[in-house]
Parts: C-alpha cells; sequence; structure tokens
C-alpha cells in the first residue's frame, strides 16, 4: 500500500512504481469510479486497444470514431 497527498486543487501523484506497472504515461486517460468504498482509477481503453478486436477494417472504424466525435461537439 502506497499513501498520497491530495492538493488543494484536488490533485495527487501516482507513484512511479505503479505508472510503470501499469504503463501510464503523460496523457493517459483514466476512469475516475465510484465503489462506494472509495475511489478506483482505472485505465481507460484506447483506440490502440481496440484493434484487432473488431471485423471492420481500419478506414470503417476511423470513420465511425470521426461520427462519434462530431456528435460530442
Amino acid at each position: 500500500m502506497t499513501t498520497v497527498v491530495v492538493t488543494r486543487k484536488g490533485q495527487t501523484t501516482i507513484p512511479q512504481t505503479l505508472r510503470k506497472k501499469y504503463r501510464l504515461a503523460e496523457g493517459t486517460r483514466l476512469e475516475v469510479i465510484d465503489t462506494g468504498d472509495g475511489v478506483l482509477f482505472k485505465k481507460a481503453a484506447s483506440t490502440l486497444d481496440l484493434v484487432g478486436t473488431s471485423r471492420r477494417t481500419y478506414d470503417q472504424l476511423r470513420r465511425h470514431l470521426d461520427d462519434i466525435r462530431r456528435e460530442d461537439v
């Protein structure tokens, strides 16, 4: 177990050993989950994690993601 401090702005530092273990580099997106007992930070799936998991071609997936992004705006 490791203890970290939350700053006035609500920020904290993930210890280097855990960043290395879970490949958390600058810019990595994390999901924040309220477990009822505390807060869980989980690495969010990226598009690279999805490669090879679909029957669609890369171009079809890219167009689909572009459509989703346009809807979010």
